[in-house]
């Protein structure tokens, strides 16, 4: 590490993947600067409010080699099997545990319990340095340094860095400020997000219903609480909003059913609007964008952060490499090989998300069928249901050292 820079690594954006990042560096030879634009805490960071994220199986062992899972082991509720259906068809896939080798599917934990655990995390790892609140004003990049321009507490100043990690979500600045293009799909839907708690008990079920208004997931959460994540097209999500509890309830239970017994709603409806963005470019010299910063997607089989996670363990694994063989961690060859790494599984999840959405959209009567008869095959045919398990789960591919579940190594850890 060298004198000539305020930091070797900053992180723009202290969310879930930022932050995320950030403990997976904690502890080793790089000093890590985060950007935060709010007070980092559980109780006002967007980020880690009420609503909770599935986690695969895949993201458990992250967490795992990161040293974090034992706390959020905790809050977390296992998803032990998943029940897919096409509302009024005849279509329905079954999911379970025990068609694998794990305890479980995945995991359902509140965002404010990843908040907590990573507001005591961080300020525990002295190479790790939280910047905020603190808004980012601009990026200049040179040939060895990266500049960026921020405001905290009323006065204006510059950070320097060897390299710059843009994790600030889909409106990102950082990709504003480089000028980097992205495509965007919009889907025309928001998902209403909402804890429900149903009649009887959820035996840590997860469902995913494909309704008339879009697809409707129950995720089993601590307390016999479900957290609901409801995609509507626009006009009937303002609707939606708009109606009184009762109404909510039974418009949610008309679409849903009774497999969960009578439902009632236990906290406040919030609603995001969706859509499907990639980043045009996700390196330049000096920076790369993770997360929502370089890929959005729709929360279809809730795949978006898992995805982010995969991000984050390949890039904290790359650039410890580069940091063992005496590499500079901003330089592009560097950067190019966690580009490499991570392109087949990100435009694989893309494309399978976005599928399920246009083939769940149709209502053209042959695919209607079609995609029926594939719930049918999938529910009976092992190999299938193999396939799909393992790339929900994030475990297939070339997997990281932190998503084997092992503990990332530097040369410093050795001596």
């Amino acid at each position: 590490m060298t004198g000539e820079y305020d930091y070797d690594v900053l992180i723009v954006g202290g969310g879930l993947v930022g932050a995320s990042l950030a403990c997976a560096l904690g502890g080793h030879p790089l000093r890590v600067g985060i950007i935060e634009a709010h007070p980092f805490d559980a109780d006002t960071q967007p980020s880690y409010d009420d609503r909770s994220v599935a986690i695969a199986y895949g993201a458990r062992r992250i967490f795992e080699g990161m040293g974090l899972w034992e706390s959020l082991a905790v809050d977390a509720t296992p998803i032990e099997r998943i029940h897919v259906s096409d509302r009024g068809h005849f279509g329905v896939t079954r999911l379970a545990a025990s068609d694998t080798n794990f305890e479980a599917l995945g995991y359902v934990i509140e965002n404010r319990v990843l908040g907590k655990t990573f507001a005591k995390t961080i300020p525990a790892h002295p190479n790790l340095e939280l910047v905020c609140p603190a808004h980012l004003l601009a990026i200049k990049i040179d040939d060895t340094v990266v500049r960026a321009g921020i405001r905290q507490g009323g006065s204006r100043r510059t950070l320097s860095a060897r390299l710059i990690i843009g994790a600030d979500g889909g409106h990102s600045q950082v990709r504003k400020y480089m000028g980097i293009d992205a495509t965007m799909h919009d889907y025309g839907q928001t998902a209403i997000i909402a804890n429900i708690t149903p009649g009887i008990q959820h035996r840590n079920t997860a469902y995913e219903r494909f309704t008339e208004y879009g697809p409707l997931a129950m995720l089993p959460m601590s307390q016999n609480r479900c957290s609901l994540v409801w995609t509507m097209a626009g006009n009937d999500s303002a609707r939606a909003l708009e109606l009184s509890h009762k109404a909510f309830i039974d418009n949610l239970q008309r679409c849903f059913g009774y497999r969960l017994g009578r439902l009632e709603i236990a906290g406040k409806r919030h609603a995001y609007p969706l859509s499907l963005l990639r980043a045009q470019q996700h390196i330049v010299p000096r920076l790369t964008l993770i997360g929502n910063a370089a890929h959005t997607l729709h929360p279809v089989a809730g795949q978006g952060f898992n995805l982010g996670l995969r991000d984050v363990a390949v890039l904290a694994e790359i650039l410890l490499e580069a940091i063992n063989s005496g590499d500079d961690p901003g330089d592009i060859a560097v950067l190019d090989r966690y580009r490499r790494w991570r392109r087949r599984d990100q435009a694989a999840v893309m494309a399978f998300t976005d599928g399920i959405v246009r083939v769940f959209s149709n209502a053209f009567p042959p695919l209607v069928m079609a995609r029926n008869i594939g719930l049918v095959a999938l529910d009976v045919l092992a190999p299938l249901k193999q396939g799909l398990l393992r790339r929900t789960m994030g475990l297939s591919g070339r997997l990281p050292l932190l998503g084997r579940g092992m503990t990332l190594h530097t040369l410093q850890d050795d001596r």
